[in-house]
Order: structure tokens, then C-alpha cells, then sequence
């Protein structure tokens, strides 16, 4: 049987740097996925929600994917995500992925066609044969409108590669019903910023971060903080970000983060249509928060 890595520690969901024009800035993605990994991050995620992956070419995804490999060197692992339209189309991305040297796939349900149960079991299952590398399934009923629940993760539990969740609930009373249940069969991962401590609290095994892309040192730190069992000090961190992690939970997360990575200098705000950029009144609330957090940024 082969022998899975255990998956744990911070994991950002990356988001996929572009020119103005809306072609893919892959400099600029290097340069960010360098910061991230030099700020002491277990793993790196791109091409998922945040990386825009509905909005891009197939082989658009895929020079995404191959520039984080290419950028990590070995030194961390690299996940994509997996948010095709079509079972196919999820096949051929996963098998090209394990070709370039990916370490693993973070796979989202269906997107568009919304899946019942034995529907979204059967594209797990199926995708899951599709290569032998471990992926991540990520749950995110609120995001994608399909939920699976801690009961059919029991079902699907003799999935061999299937070795961690990405829980994006928002229910942070899954992850002690999924351990009451399955106890240590999964590396549970938490996937929304702003539920973060509460989360480590219960006891994760690591953090699809979103918003600490714009700030891997204090995000990495406030991980730190967490699994040293240094509450009051990790409060005090969790505070400070709790404004900027708000940003990875609005409609706009997009659009909110790739402005606070610009805001940081660790990116552009420029997006992939349909997104637009913010304007107007939204742009300088979103701003505002974002300075007054960076005006008290502390010292790590």
C-alpha cells in the first residue's frame, strides 16, 4: 500500500497574478509563490477559488501549475485544484498535473451542475482513480451549494488517496463531529480565515489560508502561535488579522485579496473577467480597512 505523506501546517490557496490585460503574470506569481515559501509555509495551493481557476485557459492552469512547481524546487508540496466543468476534463488536468510533478490535488464537487449525493460521491470516487497522488476534497456547501457531510465522509473514507478536508462549512462544529466519527482518517484543514483560532481550538491538522497571502509572515506566525498553545498571545495576532481575513469571506474575496496583496507589494489587483476590479464607494471601504490593519501592522 503506498505510503501517504501527512499534510500539515499552512497551505495558502494562491491567487494567480496578471497584467493589466488580463493575461497571466507568471513573473509576478514566482515572485509571490518565493515570499510565501520563504515566510515558512508547509505547501503551496494554486489554481483553486482564489487562483480564478474557472477563468482560466486549460493551458493557462496548467503554466500556472508548472510555474509553482518549477518555483518550489522540491521544497514544499505543490496541490492544484481540480474545479473542472466535466469528470473528463478533471481527469486529463489531474493526469497532466502528475506528469509536470505535482505533489497532489485539492478537488472541489462539480462546479456548475449541482450534484446529489450519489452523483458527488461518484466524481470523487472517479477522480480519485484518476492518479495515484493524495488530494484534498474540498467542502464548501455555502460557496458551492453541494455539502458533504461528515456522514458520507465515513462512506467514502476507504478512498486510500483521499487523505485530507478542506472544511469551508463554516461550521466549526464539523471538525469535532468528523473526529468523533472518523477519528485521525483525515488531515483536517480548515478553509475559512476568520474561523481560524476557533478552529485550531478543536484541533486541525493545517489551514488553506486565503487572505494571509498578503501577509505570510503574521499569518505563519499566528499558526505558530496556535500549535505552540500560545492562546492569549495568538488572540492578540488573531485580532489584529481578523479585519484582513474578513476580506476571504465577501462575494469579492477575489478582488478583495489580490487589492490587499497590492496593498502589501506581493501582487496586482487585476482579475479575470467577469470579475471586474472594485470601484467607487466599495474600493475605498475595502481600502480603509485594509490601511487602518496595515497602519498597526505588528512586528514578527
Amino acid at each position: 500500500m503506498t505510503n501517504y505523506p501527512h499534510w500539515t501546517g499552512v497551505f495558502p490557496a494562491v491567487v494567480t497574478q496578471m497584467h493589466q490585460d488580463q493575461s497571466l503574470d507568471l513573473d509576478a506569481s514566482a515572485k509571490h509563490f518565493e515570499a510565501l515559501i520563504d515566510s515558512g509555509v508547509a505547501g503551496l495551493i494554486v489554481c483553486g477559488s482564489l487562483g480564478e481557476n474557472q477563468c482560466l485557459q486549460p493551458d493557462e492552469k496548467r503554466a500556472v501549475l508548472k510555474c509553482a512547481i518549477d518555483t518550489a524546487r522540491g521544497r514544499i508540496p505543490v496541490l492544484s485544484g481540480v474545479a473542472e466543468m466535466s469528470t473528463r476534463a478533471a481527469i486529463d488536468y489531474m493526469q497532466d498535473g502528475e506528469k509536470f510533478g505535482a505533489s497532489g490535488f485539492m478537488i472541489m464537487p462539480p462546479m456548475v451542475y449541482k450534484s446529489d449525493a450519489r452523483e458527488t460521491e461518484h466524481w470523487f470516487r472517479t477522480l480519485a482513480k484518476a492518479t495515484p497522488l493524495p488530494w484534498m476534497l474540498y467542502n464548501n456547501p455555502v460557496g458551492y451549494h453541494t455539502d458533504v457531510t461528515p456522514e458520507q465522509f465515513v462512506q467514502i473514507a476507504d478512498i486510500p488517496n483521499l487523505i485530507a478536508i478542506k472544511e469551508s462549512s463554516a461550521n466549526t462544529r464539523r471538525i469535532t463531529e468528523l473526529r468523533n466519527l472518523v477519528g485521525n482518517r483525515y488531515q483536517i484543514f480548515t478553509g475559512v480565515d476568520d474561523l481560524f483560532l476557533e478552529s485550531a481550538i478543536l484541533g486541525i491538522d493545517g489551514w488553506v489560508a486565503g487572505s494571509g497571502i498578503a501577509f505570510p509572515k503574521e499569518n505563519q506566525k499566528l499558526w505558530d502561535l496556535s500549535r505552540a498553545g500560545k492562546w492569549d498571545e495568538a488572540r492578540e495576532l488573531y485580532r489584529w488579522t481578523q479585519p484582513l481575513m474578513k476580506l476571504d469571506t465577501h462575494i469579492h474575496f477575489v478582488q478583495y485579496i489580490k487589492l490587499l496583496c497590492q496593498e502589501t507589494g506581493l501582487g496586482k489587483e487585476w482579475v479575470r473577467e467577469p470579475r471586474l476590479t472594485i470601484a467607487g464607494a466599495e474600493r475605498e471601504q475595502v481600502l480603509k480597512i485594509i490601511r487602518d490593519a496595515l497602519a498597526r501592522r505588528p512586528s514578527v
